[in-house]
């Protein structure tokens, strides 16, 4: 069983959900990156989505584009990310990682050499954002054969046919994209996103999470009452860029602490 599976097969025993926190690796620099990933841990975070920094992300808003920013101007590279998660598994053998980001720099390192390095570092699964299901056959084969989930993003467009195609091939958990847009945007529509994801539901065993758009602790405790998991990544994101370096890890650690007691509040008051 993956650390991914274990994790959710412990929070359903438990009556309690994932909270699955996004940052970009490297911002606001390198040296914060698994300072930052143990302060979401010490708030409660069941699952890591750690970012790779892209010149060009196509689905994030405005503030993880900026953390992408400032991440490459430090250059650091999917080379250097991987390196963050093996400095991570030094003290944290337990919590699980999942790599989100595009293809070009898997692309560049080449898949299998990729597949090989994440799994040596420590990476739990990978989330491509721009491996439709056509494209990432090969990929899920690979990390099938090497212990890694390869998580996939549903949206609010995506058709029932097309849930069960993404369906078959996702492993770990889905990511429901709760929002038509970029992350960090709008505000969450609480009885559509329930829909979407019983129709999710029809045509999957694997938990679902939901992302985008996620921005404080009520809106998280809601999420938590109709869906397996909260991810929660430009309001970290934002934190991050407001703070002073120094105070990062403290001030992320604060917030999310108040986002997983909410949670806990959530699934309390409902057994």
């Amino acid at each position: 069983m993956s650390r991914i599976a274990a994790t959710f097969a412990r929070l359903r025993q438990e009556h309690r959900k994932a909270l699955i926190p996004f940052i970009t690796a490297g911002d606001p620099d390198p040296a914060a990156t698994v300072p930052l990933m143990q302060a979401l841990v010490e708030a409660g975070a069941d699952i890591i989505e750690l970012g790779v920094p892209f010149s060009d992300p196509m689905a994030d808003g405005p503030v993880i584009q900026r953390a992408s920013e400032r991440a490459l101007r430090h250059g650091v590279s999917l080379k250097d990310v991987l390196g963050y998660v093996r400095a991570f598994r030094v003290k944290d053998d337990s919590t699980p990682v999942v790599l989100m980001g595009y293809a070009n720099p898997i692309e560049a390192m080449g898949v299998k050499a990729f597949a090989a390095a994440a799994r040596d570092a420590g990476v739990d699964g990978v989330l491509v954002v721009d491996y439709p299901p056509e494209e990432a056959r090969d990929l899920v084969a690979l990390l099938d054969e090497l212990g890694m989930d390869t998580v996939f993003l549903l949206s609010p467009t995506t058709t029932d046919a097309r849930i069960k195609e993404v369906a078959a091939l996702g492993r770990g958990y889905l990511y429901y994209v709760s929002l038509k847009g970029v992350t960090g945007a709008a505000n969450i529509d609480l009885a559509d996103v329930s829909r979407r994801i019983e129709s999710i539901r029809r045509h999957t065993q694997l938990p679902v999470g939901v992302g985008f758009g996620i921005r404080d602790a009520e809106t998280a405790q809601r999420i938590a009452g109709v869906a397996d998991a909260v991810v929660i990544g430009s309001r970290l994101v934002q934190e991050i860029e407001q703070s002073p370096r120094a105070d990062a890890p403290a001030n992320v650690k604060r917030f999310l602490a108040g986002v997983r007691a909410a949670m806990d509040r959530g699934a309390g008051s409902a057994r």
